[in-house]
């Protein structure tokens, strides 16, 4: 009887405590582009004389890539060794997130003349994009740039001929060293690469 009178009070002290506790939850940043670059009008008027339809596909990336982490590299500690921020990711992977800032762009300069799926209507060319790299890299503790690596092919439609090919490569100082700072370089370098892209787009597109 005494055992047991003991044991109640103990029972019910513990009931209590997991009552009280609640497990901390992590807080995680999701990070895309942010509000996107108006094209210029010499640019908005280069790809306007063109006025063709273009099929703008997914673009590829490899495995590493294909994901919502931010990735960075400490290049003065273990370069070969790729480190993900824990509470901080993009809203979508690298890869569509482009994708779908380079469609926009190229329609708000088009006319609307740019589709994403081949089944949905036929165009005159192909724009085949491949990431090749997307991350942050540390030189210093301090010091950080980011590195964007994009793969653009134009392929007539018809032939399956590739008209042109071209790698943009840009790099960007990012402002702080967190995944903070990393986002900013991104959407800058992200969107000064894609102009390139749509500046070379113009020139290598034939005319009606």
């Amino acid at each position: 009887m005494i055992k047991s009178l003991v044991l109640i009070p103990i029972f019910y002290l513990l009931s209590g405590c997991a009552a009280l506790y609640k497990p901390a939850t992590s807080n995680i940043a999701v990070y895309d582009f942010g509000v996107q670059h108006h094209p210029s009008q010499n640019e908005s008027q280069s790809l306007n004389q063109k006025r063709k339809s273009l099929l703008v596909t997914d673009a590829a990336a490899p495995s590493w890539l294909d994901n919502t982490a931010i990735q960075y590299r400490l290049l003065y500690h273990s370069p070969s060794q790729a480190y993900t921020y824990a509470n901080s990711r993009w809203r979508a992977p690298p890869a569509i997130i482009m994708t779908q800032i380079i469609r926009d762009r190229i329609i708000t300069n088009t006319g609307e003349q740019v589709v994403k799926n081949s089944s949905t209507a036929k165009t005159d060319y192909i724009l085949h994009l491949e990431l090749e790299e997307f991350i942050q890299a540390f030189d210093t503790m301090n010091d950080s740039h980011v590195i964007i690596g994009l793969r653009a092919s134009l392929i007539e439609r018809g032939s399956r001929n590739v008209l042109a090919q071209k790698d943009f490569t840009l790099k960007k100082e990012a402002p702080d060293a967190d995944a903070a700072g990393a986002v900013l370089a991104f959407s800058s370098a992200g969107n000064q690469l894609i102009g390139e892209l749509i500046e070379w787009l113009a020139m290598q597109l034939p005319p009606r």
